[in-house]
């Protein structure tokens, strides 16, 4: 397999925590995202909508969509699992994972910042607000379900990470990347910290990312 990556990027930093929790290391190639290089033709060709990240698997498919990637991971190597046993159980653990990766984190994606600062006329600190506030919304509504629910654990779901996990510790990433205070939040940071504690997560973080500050 072929991981294209690019370290900033909070989609890619979700597979890489996956491929890690499943003990996978494929070969990597970094996709600049400030360079544009996502808008290069032979990366157009592997990955129409331009965006990170993108797996090439042992047979040449290209797979994109993070979410869909680590679905897949998880079907064809199914230990550890990232999804629970039961059908509710699912259903609840990609709720949470899609309330970050559909409801939080494209409103806050770099084409969409850029967009708002070249196109629309933003200044840098009304950007910022923006950035802030779809973190905060989304953030207050998750901080409330899972702290009353009883299916919280150690971990979003339980006492094993799982694919809510996967997604919520890059988002929080974000959050901390723009210095918001994060102390309403206790339920998310606690889970956060739990996650980091595991070197799967640990070693998936953008800084530990041999691209990194490029």
């Amino acid at each position: 397999m072929k991981l294209f990556d690019y370290w900033r990027s909070s989609a890619a930093y979700r597979v890489r925590i996956a491929l890690n929790l499943k003990g996978l290391a494929p070969e990597r190639a970094y996709v600049h995202l400030r360079k544009d290089a996502q808008r290069e033709a032979d990366y157009l060709a592997l990955n129409p909508q331009g965006l990170v990240p993108t797996l090439v698997t042992d047979d040449g498919q290209a797979l994109t969509q993070s979410l869909a990637i680590i679905e897949y991971l998880d079907e064809t190597h199914p230990a550890p699992p990232l999804l629970p046993g039961t059908p509710a159980e699912r259903a609840r653990v990609r709720a949470l994972a899609l309330a970050i990766a559909c409801d939080i984190h494209p409103l806050d994606n770099l084409r969409v910042l850029r967009y708002l600062l070249n196109t629309v006329g933003v200044t840098e600190a009304q950007k910022d607000a923006w950035y802030k506030y779809w973190i905060d919304v989304g953030f207050e509504a998750l901080e409330a379900s899972l702290a009353k629910d009883p299916a919280t654990g150690r971990f979003c779901h339980g006492d094993a990470p799982t694919l809510a996990d996967v997604c919520l510790v890059p988002q929080l990433a974000n959050a901390r990347r723009v210095d918001m205070d994060l102390s309403p939040y206790p339920t998310l940071t606690r889970i956060e910290a739990a996650c980091r504690a595991l070197p799967a997560f640990a070693a998936a973080e953008p800084a530990r990312q041999s691209d990194a500050e490029s």
